[in-house]
């Protein structure tokens, strides 16, 4: 039963029936990572990721959950997806941070030592940079501001940033923006969701009111997921549909926007020539199928790129899964960096935050987005993470 075909057994007569959900039920839905691998394998294609989502709505709006479970999800939906209250949270947690190893012995709260566990190590850049003009601009993109990532992982907004003008492209951060919602989407909260899609639409919509975007690009494979899919969300909102439909077809990971691009040569060979473990996210390989551009846009600038076994499969991180299942996503962790460390690289390269940190927490080699290393190829200082 935690297999995709278990889980739409149990969906299928859960839905069809109008069952309340059973604590058994609820197990099994809850262990799945949605790294959609399934429906990469699946020859019949079927859209495990709307079927599970929407199990897991009825289950957030039927199911009464025990007390815990429920006050840790509620902490989490008022807390990641806002940047300040997350920043707050940081540096609260870093105060409890000693408590950590006492969580990790009591069941119930082991996903507070999780959330323990993801605070970094040193004060994330207060304030993300600024956009840079390029010099004769071919167009205008918006980019993704985010939620987690601007507090763990400023850098990779500016490394984004620095390479969009040098690929001439001005960026537009915009205004009223935030979430893009997957985190929330994930835990059934489907309300929720759709109003983050809904304020992302409307700062969209003004944006683009002051010049026509060529792309909404995001730089956390996980918002991709969730954006490209705003259309499906909305397709019943008479007054976004439309609108949710433009603004899915605009989005694009980052790495597949310049995977479009011819970008300028680099202009530095990185010294000497590093040997790059890619990771390969499960949002942007399976979610979006998108598997050669990173690849090749690292090899492009230079750098050796190798693949660990098992690239197909989940880090473990899975947006909040990492907190909600501890364990599991520990034992997948592991194993994942297992197979990364085999390879023998100097550094790790991925597409996601979540990704990142999860990898970053459980390894010695430095992790970066595959963003940075273009950057500073082409550039850019070099990723603080690489000393």
């Amino acid at each position: 039963l935690d297999s995709p075909r278990g889980r739409i057994y149990l969906i299928k007569d859960m839905l069809e029936n109008e069952r309340k959900p059973s604590a058994e039920v609820v197990k099994h839905i809850d262990r799945c990572l949605s790294c959609l691998s399934c429906m990469t394998t699946c020859p019949s294609g079927v859209n495990y990721m709307h079927l599970v989502d929407h199990a897991r709505a009825y289950i957030n709006d039927t199911y009464q959950r025990p007390l815990p479970d429920r006050m840790l999800r509620w902490v989490l939906a008022r807390i990641l997806p806002y940047p300040a209250r997350f920043r707050a949270a940081i540096a609260l947690g870093r105060i409890a941070r000693p408590l950590a190893g006492l969580f990790r012995k009591a069941g119930p709260l082991k996903p507070l030592a999780a959330m323990l566990a993801l605070i970094p190590r040193r004060d994330a850049v207060a304030q993300a940079p600024a956009p840079v003009t390029a010099q004769s601009p071919l167009g205008r993109v918006i980019l993704l501001q985010g939620c987690a990532e601007p507090v763990l992982k400023p850098a990779i907004r500016a490394a984004t940033l620095r390479v969009l003008a040098r690929a001439g492209y001005d960026v537009v951060l915009a205004k009223g923006e935030g979430c893009c919602g997957a985190l929330v989407h994930h835990m059934g909260q489907k309300d929720a969701a759709l109003d983050a899609a809904r304020r992302n639409i409307d700062a969209w919509t003004a944006a683009e009111a002051e010049g026509p975007a060529a792309a909404i690009l995001m730089t956390t494979s996980g918002c991709g997921t969730s954006v490209k899919d705003y259309g499906f969300l909305l397709r019943e909102d008479a007054a976004y549909a439309e609108r949710a439909a433009h603004f899915s077809a605009l989005a694009r990971d980052i790495s597949e926007f310049l995977g479009q691009l011819i970008l300028p040569e680099p202009v530095k060979a990185p010294a000497p020539k590093l040997r790059v473990a890619y990771h390969a996210a499960c949002s942007l390989q399976h979610g979006q199928k998108v598997t050669d551009a990173p690849r090749r846009l690292l090899t492009e600038a230079g750098f050796e790129v190798v693949t660990p076994a098992e690239a197909h499969l989940c880090c473990g991180s899975a947006g909040v899964y990492n907190i909600l299942q501890p364990d599991l996503a520990d034992r997948i962790g592991q194993r994942k960096v297992a197979n990364i460390e085999r390879l023998g690289a100097d550094v790790i390269a991925a597409g996601n935050v979540g990704c990142a940190v999860q990898i970053g927490q459980r390894t010695q080699t430095p992790v970066v987005h595959t963003i940075e290393l273009i950057d500073w190829a082409h550039g850019g200082p070099r990723p603080s993470q690489l000393g």
